[in-house]
């Protein structure tokens, strides 16, 4: 039988009105009896039903994610994140992508289903930043230059590739070339700026980029313009997967003639072959933070800006 507010009240030795005020958040509780009550519930899994508590409160507990694509092993994990973080603080979580009629059909579409506010994520992030989001939806987006109108959550993008491009200037390398993400991605861009400042500081000659789209297939394509590398930065590692692909089908070694990192540090970036060194993601924080800051709007506090630092995974890609 699930557990009631009656149960609640009957082990924390407390009326069920107590319970009810702690469920909701009430001031007008003790933090001694607070305590004892949310101890209470912890111990009987206690949850409100979330339709009573909408009644009571007018909030849903309900945030959503709006995204361009799941494809992305980039976009998988952050769902995965930000739909483990939200479990943790009792949200509901509704995802939708934004398909050919626009973000502000993604915004609509969770406005109809009443969630409280919503994370953004990567690719989608241009687009809520084209548009003036709903007053009423709070959003924090990852991924974004700074913006008045949400919170934003983000990767050191640019710290993380420069950690790659020194690493390899290091071993030796005369220049770094890169394969870059899509255009219009501010990750993308923000990787670019790294590479390039590295070698610039480091007095070093500035390639031409090779642009991919952030597949494998795009990466194995970028190898066909880097004949002379011996030492390229790619902006992710599905196309750096591509990118060994293509080195090991030209008959070049990896590392020993050219070497090779990528960006995220997915599952699998320990089992390529070589080993891929990679600047690691922590996408456990970012989904973390954002459903932080995003709890935080709801709750009416401002609109805040976080930094995750990236830190450069050192394997025999690039040693």
């Amino acid at each position: 039988m699930p557990v009631s507010m009656a149960d609640v009240a009957a082990a924390a030795g407390v009326s069920a009105q107590t319970v009810s005020r702690v469920a909701n958040g009430s001031p007008r509780v003790d933090p001694a009896t607070r305590a004892r009550v949310e101890k209470a519930m912890g111990d009987l899994g206690y949850r409100m039903h979330r339709a009573a508590r909408a009644l009571r409160t007018g909030q849903t507990s309900t945030i959503g994610l709006v995204v361009s694509t799941l494809a992305s092993v980039g976009n998988s994990r952050m769902l995965q994140a930000i739909s483990e973080a939200a479990a943790a603080r009792d949200y509901a979580l509704a995802v939708v992508t934004v398909g050919e009629r626009g973000i502000r059909d993604a915004f609509a579409r969770l406005r109809s289903q009443g969630v409280d506010g919503a994370v953004v994520l990567n690719e989608a992030t241009e687009l809520a930043r084209d548009v003036d989001p709903p007053g009423d939806l709070h959003l924090v987006v990852v991924d974004s230059p700074p913006d008045p109108r949400f919170s934003i959550v983000q990767t050191d993008h640019a710290g993380g590739a420069r950690a790659a491009v020194e690493h390899l200037l290091a071993l030796g390398h005369d220049t770094v070339h890169h394969v870059a993400g899509p255009a219009r991605s501010f990750a993308a861009a923000e990787r670019e700026r790294g590479w390039r400042a590295a070698l610039v500081d480091a007095g070093r000659p500035v390639p031409e980029l090779v642009r991919g789209d952030w597949t494998s297939a795009s990466g194995h394509a970028a190898v066909s313009e880097l004949t002379d590398a011996t030492a390229v930065f790619v902006a992710n590692d599905q196309m750096a997967l591509g990118a060994l692909r293509a080195f090991a089908d030209a008959g070049r070694r990896v590392p020993e003639d050219v070497a090779v990192v990528g960006f995220d540090d997915i599952v699998d970036a320990a089992e390529y072959r070589p080993p891929l060194t990679t600047v690691r993601q922590d996408f456990d924080a970012l989904g973390a933070r954002a459903v932080a800051a995003l709890v935080a709007a709801i709750e009416g506090g401002p609109h805040t800006g976080e930094t995750v630092p990236a830190t450069l995974i050192v394997r025999a890609s690039a040693r």
